[in-house]
């Protein structure tokens, strides 16, 4: 078996970037969303994060895309420019065999040496114990949950906040 790569995404995995989010879309509460967005848009979407400077990356294996993860801004007002906000999904088959560890961990790395300072993670749904451990054993410190947000699947659905330090965190002003 081929090793798994992780890698910038490019305009040729869009389609099974696309593939991937709209399975999680319909199938889970992981996403808030409840219609897939088509390809076109996820293009938009991902060519935002790359002109931003931003890291997206996909774990591929043979050519084929197991997971993808990115990191956008948390917010748009200017003061929020120091922190960044974590989504990673994978295909099914590629749960619980350590991809999202090193999808999420190499886009950290990235925005650490890129001078961010702190990460969050929206996790949708507070049952989805494997995103909450995969971001714990990163280092991430669970902040709180937000009741009953979302309506999805005919149910409720919490949303858990994480958050994490990049580099100094809050210990040292970022040189501007």
């Amino acid at each position: 078996m081929s090793a798994i790569i992780i890698e910038d995404a490019r305009a040729e995995h869009i389609a099974a970037i696309r593939d991937i989010y709209a399975q999680h879309v319909l199938h889970s509460i992981a996403t808030f969303e409840t219609e897939p967005p088509d390809e076109a848009e996820m293009r938009q979407r991902w060519q935002k994060i790359r002109d931003a400077g931003l890291p997206w990356l996909v774990a591929t294996q043979n050519q084929q895309v197991l997971g993808y993860c990115y990191l956008g801004m948390y917010r748009t007002r200017f003061a929020y420019r120091f922190t960044l906000e974590d989504s990673i999904y994978l295909h099914p088959d590629h749960l619980g065999k350590g991809v999202g560890k090193r999808l999420l961990s190499a886009a950290l790395s990235q925005a650490e040496q890129q001078g961010y300072r702190q990460v969050i993670s929206v996790v949708g749904n507070s049952e989805n114990q494997a995103s909450l451990q995969l971001h714990l054993s990163l280092g991430f410190e669970r902040i709180g949950t937000l009741r009953s947000v979302g309506m999805k699947h005919g149910r409720w659905v919490d949303t858990v906040l994480l958050q994490r330090a990049l580099g100094e965190g809050d210990a040292s002003l970022p040189h501007v």
